[in-house]
């Protein structure tokens, strides 16, 4: 599958999941309703794998891997979204998001020591610039309250977890570690993390019944979880975090283009202006060739790595 294809796969599926995690929010609480998505999403792809006869069976040290992934990526990450979010509305989530970007682009250059260069720089600034723009008509008259802080706090605090969890993901593929058992299993160890976290604070483990939350449950687990997932992290091993992880801007253009159709938002200046910022950023970001680390292979054995070839966007 292309760069390109995984690339709007991620940003469209991300994109959208906003809106679902909203009919997750109310009955059960958040803790829980992410031990049934991953739970749910790692017997899938178990399924997947056992079925394509793909190797299941792993080192103690790989385990360790994804354990690491679970806990980043597939467990606190989601925690820390989901209680923002109960918070701050969805507008400042997304912006507290999208600095994911510059924390991939910091951590690539201290963990793999990967220069971004003055295009990706330049392109990730356009992108948080228009996120701004875009959502500063719902934040103006906002008072950042104590609620408030505490709330986009949770929301930086998720974005930096799962930005080291994007540098786990790069490391692992470089070593060979295949992105879908990855996945199964690091979504199994999120889940079991998330569970433990859940009784620890006295959480019950309750089930909303309602066509809602099923709905939203389905789509995150096989879209938000599986399809997303697995495109984004194929991604972020081809082209490096530093370039994947601005994805993080485009989904909330995604989710604006879906409140216009089915919220009923109006177009104004402010989101022409908007997405036209993150689009040029766009631009900047991915068509330019990724840097290589100075220690880093020119073919690292399981994967397309970065440096072999520009990304394909064609």
């Amino acid at each position: 599958m292309s760069n390109a294809l995984l690339y709007v796969i991620t940003v469209l599926v991300w994109g959208s999941t906003w809106l679902a995690i909203e009919f997750q929010l109310g009955v059960v609480e958040p803790e829980v309703s992410i031990v049934y998505r991953y739970a749910s999403a790692s017997l899938l792809l178990f399924a997947w794998s056992r079925i394509r006869g793909l190797r299941l069976a792993f080192r103690l040290r790989e385990h360790g891997t994804f354990f690491l992934l679970g806990m980043l990526l597939f467990g606190l990450n989601y925690i820390l979204a989901y209680r923002a979010q109960i918070y701050i509305s969805s507008a400042l989530t997304a912006i507290a998001f999208s600095t994911m970007v510059w924390m991939n682009i910091i951590n690539a250059r201290v963990f793999f020591g990967v220069r971004a260069g003055r295009r990706v720089l330049f392109g990730a600034l356009l992108g948080v610039a228009g996120i701004f723009t875009l959502f500063a008509p719902q934040t103006s008259e906002m008072t950042f309250s104590d609620t408030a802080f505490y709330g986009s706090m949770l929301a930086v605090l998720g974005a930096l977890v799962a930005s080291f969890g994007n540098m786990v993901s790069q490391a692992s593929q470089k070593t060979g570690l295949p992105v879908i058992q990855s996945n199964a299993w690091g979504m199994f160890y999120g889940a079991i993390i998330t569970a433990l976290i859940a009784v620890y604070q006295g959480h019950e483990f309750l089930f909303d019944w309602s066509m809602g939350y099923l709905g939203s449950l389905l789509y995150l687990t096989v879209f938000g979880s599986i399809v997303a997932f697995g495109a984004y992290l194929t991604l972020l091993g081809r082209i490096g975090a530093h370039k994947a992880g601005y994805a993080m801007v485009m989904f909330p253009v995604v989710a604006l283009i879906l409140s216009v159709f089915f919220e009923d938002l109006e177009i104004d200046a402010t989101i022409i202006v908007g997405t036209l910022l993150v689009l040029a950023g766009n631009l900047f970001v991915l068509n330019t060739r990724a840097p290589r680390a100075p220690d880093e292979p020119r073919i690292a054995p399981g994967v397309m790595p970065a440096t072999a070839r520009a990304i394909d966007l064609e």
